[in-house]
Formats: C-alpha cells, structure tokens, sequence
C-alpha cells in the first residue's frame, strides 16, 4: 500500500493572486498621500516571492522607505490568511486530474497543510475536494494554534500523521517549500518538490528534495510509472 502527502497551497492551490492582492492593499496603506512608489507587476512581485525575498526587501523594492517598510511587513503578515483573500486562491491547472489519478489508483491520499481548519475547510468546500480528503486525511492547524515558523510547525503535523495514520509500505511527500522538505527528510518520507508553489527551483534546490518536478500532475504521473 502506497501513501501521498500532498501540501495543499502551491501543489493544489495557486495562491499567487491573493498574495498579490495583499501587497497591492499593503502598498496602498502604507504610502504617503502624494508618494510616488513603483507598484510591481504581478509577475515581478511573484517572483521575488518565489526567491524568498523578505517582506521589507519587497516593500523597499516597491518605493517605500525603511519606517513604512516595517508597517508594509506588519499588515502583509495580519492580512494574508484573512478573508476575503482566500477567495482570490484558484486550482492549480492539472491538479483534479492527479487526485483522481491516485484515487483511482487505490493510493491513500493525505492532505498537510499549515491552514487553519476554517480555511481549509473554505476551499475544499468550494472546490468540492473532500471526496478526496475525508476528514480523517486533513492535518492542518487548529483555528487557535499559535504559528511559530513553517519549517517547525509542519513537522509537527507530519509526526502526528505518521503516528496516526495505519502503516503503509512507501510514503511520499509533495510540497513547495523548505518547510514541506523538512518535514518529510525528519521523518524518512520520500519528497518531491513541485514549482507550482511558492519557492522557484533554486530555492528547493538548497534543501535537497528526492526530486524536484513541475507540478502535482507530473508528481503522480512519476509515482504510479
């Protein structure tokens, strides 16, 4: 028996327009009434995202000086995971097509993400995905968990999948990001990572995934050949 761990927000989901929506609202908040600032393109902003670019640096990029950097960074982080962004998130193209493929498959399919429960729940209820993610196969965070950092937040989920989950021969892991690969290399998972998300190549690259492939559907596509 096989298992899939699949990450939810870059495998999945595109996010790219609701991050882009915060920083366009960010830049507005925090620039002075008749500041000239550079608004990035949607595809220059995403991939300064994509190199993992800090908040400030991107802030400083688009015109804005030091002080208002720091606010820019402080309502970035308190709106990003708020409604009503989530609502600008769409399916990453290809994506229905690799979890039918595993279902199909007869492969357990495991969803792991750092979303709260509400948004979650959110997307898979628009998306109608819980016919591929029953309750029992969600780990995600509580809607009170007090996030410290991805990359030590998700390995903590991983353990308590692991440890909840039956025994299955082989497991394999997708993600977009070093908290994804870290959370599968701790506990001896095999892990692919997917530039569909968050991070580009050179990114994932640094923390040394098995593999490293476009996107979900190619993931798949690998694991059952």
């Amino acid at each position: 028996m096989l298992r899939l761990i699949t990450d939810f927000d870059g495998p999945i989901m595109d996010v790219s327009e609701r991050y882009y929506q915060v920083y366009q609202l960010c830049l507005e908040k925090t620039k002075y009434p008749d500041q000239e600032v550079k608004e990035l393109s949607k595809a220059e902003f995403w991939q300064l995202k994509r190199s993992h670019t800090p908040e400030k640096e991107v802030a400083l990029k688009s015109g804005l000086d030091a002080e208002q950097a720091e606010e820019f960074a402080k309502i970035r982080k308190q709106t990003v995971h708020t409604q009503p962004y989530f609502e600008y998130d769409i399916l990453v193209p290809g994506a229905i097509e690799a979890l039918t493929k595993v279902q199909e498959a007869g492969i357990d399919l495991v969803v792991m993400t750092m979303r709260r429960v509400r948004e979650l729940d959110y997307a898979i209820d628009k998306y109608d995905l819980g016919k591929f993610f029953p309750e029992n196969r969600r780990y995600c965070l509580s809607n009170d968990y007090v996030k410290t950092r991805d990359i030590e937040d998700k390995p903590l989920l991983m353990a308590k999948a692991v440890k909840e989950l039956p025994p299955v021969e082989k497991i394999w892991m997708v993600g977009d990001t070093e908290a994804d690969i870290t959370a599968a290399k701790k506990h001896g998972v095999k892990m692919i990572g997917v530039e569909s998300g968050i991070r580009d190549r050179a990114q994932l690259e640094f923390y040394q995934p098995d593999l490293i492939l476009p996107d979900l559907k190619s993931a798949v596509d690998l694991i059952l050949g």
